[in-house]
């Protein structure tokens, strides 16, 4: 594997920065959602369900939030935004563990609505200090160190609850949120091309049935079907563990699955050639459908390997598209569009995922995240080929 695609990206100016800037500011935005569950779980002495529905409000709140963040993005620029979302985020956190339930399922979803658009404002500002050509790698990378995050986030925050107690590891979220805001906003990096001069930077967003199609639709369709894979095959992949009296090695074979995925989003990235991302998603939701019936939990590891080389690949290879099909001026709202579509894949996986374990069993939850991913990654591929969008005429022109 040749790091020469990775090299020339991270000699991009300003790429190296904002991707350092990236991994770290993505850690306290994964850290978030679990130091919450363990809150209402430990410290309010509630149940699972209770903590579920904040959770629920705050990802409720991302999805409704993100596309309005990106739209706002494209019209008034980054600081505006990130100083706006930061100060939010910075209250509600110092203030979360002295409201009672009922003010923190509101504060949750105010929360959300308010986040840190870290992951969309990524995609985004590669898509502009990155050349079409070389998106791919940056892509993949980004993907990657994504995944480094999401290990990071979570195990931090359970660590951090155990020995320091809720109340202060909500109080170092919102500190860890405030650092990520603070970086973003003294970065600053270009939403929009430089190169195109003032005229194209002050330009108004486009209207949204310009570029906002089917085309576009079936993208956010494959990155649902990437998140509700994902999602309900870490469910499954729990439950069959406890099923079998192995729960103790759930850490290990999460972590080996994460590692398929960072060895397959860095193989991704040096190929000479992408692939069709309904492509990608449908062949790692074809893999995982049988993963369910290898039988002994102890094959779970290695009967993960081609779905997991394939989750980082899946994600890099929608956001690639995305950026081609979408004109600059609109790109913000696109991508939150695109989290749009991440968030309600996970909120749709867990539940659905869990009442079919709970139902017929875990290896069942594998098969349904198979026929989901399947299904939608096949609708995204119809609409992509067989409907015609102003969007796509519009980048054949160009």
């Amino acid at each position: 594997m040749s790091v020469e695609p990775y090299r020339r990206v991270l000699a991009l100016p300003g790429v190296r920065a904002l991707m350092l800037v990236g991994i770290f500011a993505r850690i306290p935005v994964n850290a978030a959602g679990l130091t919450l569950t363990m809150y209402v779980v430990h410290e309010l002495r509630l149940g699972w369900f209770q903590a579920g529905l904040v959770g629920a409000g705050a990802t409720l709140g991302i999805a409704i939030g993100a596309p309005v963040a990106g739209r706002f993005i494209d019209r008034y620029g980054l600081r505006p935004v990130i100083g706006v979302t930061t100060v939010v985020q910075l209250a509600f956190w110092l203030s979360a563990s002295f409201l009672p339930y009922a003010a923190l399922l509101v504060g949750a979803l105010l929360s959300g609505l308010f986040a840190i658009p870290v992951m969309g404002l990524m995609r985004q500002c590669i898509s502009v200090m990155v050349p079409g050509e070389q998106r791919r790698p940056a892509y993949s990378l980004d993907s990657v160190l994504a995944e480094i995050s999401y290990m990071i986030g979570p195990a931090v925050a359970v660590a951090a609850s155990a020995s320091l107690g809720s109340h202060w590891t909500m109080a170092a979220v919102g500190i860890g949120l405030v650092g990520a805001g603070t970086a973003m906003y003294r970065l600053n990096p270009p939403t929009r091309d430089p190169s195109a001069g003032p005229a194209a930077v002050a330009e108004v967003p486009p209207r949204r049935r310009e570029w906002l199609g089917p085309a576009v639709f079936a993208l956010l369709a494959a990155s649902a079907a990437g998140t509700f894979v994902v999602t309900a095959t870490e469910l499954s992949m729990v439950a069959i563990l406890e099923d079998a009296g192995a729960t103790s090695w759930s850490g290990l074979v999460i972590g080996l699955w994460c590692a398929w995925s960072l060895i397959g989003g860095l193989v991704y990235g040096t190929l000479k050639k992408g692939a069709s991302p309904f492509v990608v998603v449908g062949l790692m939701a074809l893999t995982t459908a049988p993963v369910g019936f290898v039988g002994d939990w102890r094959f779970l590891a290695l009967a993960l390997i081609p779905a997991g080389l394939l989750c980082a690949p899946s994600m890099a290879s929608v956001v690639d598209a995305l950026s081609h099909r979408v004109p600059d001026a609109g790109r913000g709202e696109a991508m939150g569009l695109q989290s749009t579509a991440l968030t309600l894949g996970l909120a749709v996986g867990g539940p659905l995922s869990g009442w079919v374990i709970d139902e017929a069993g875990a290896g069942w939850g594998f098969l349904l995240a198979g026929a989901v991913g399947l299904l939608l990654a096949g609708v995204g591929a119809l609409l992509w080929r067989v409907v015609p969008t102003r969007g796509a005429l519009a980048a054949k022109a160009a």
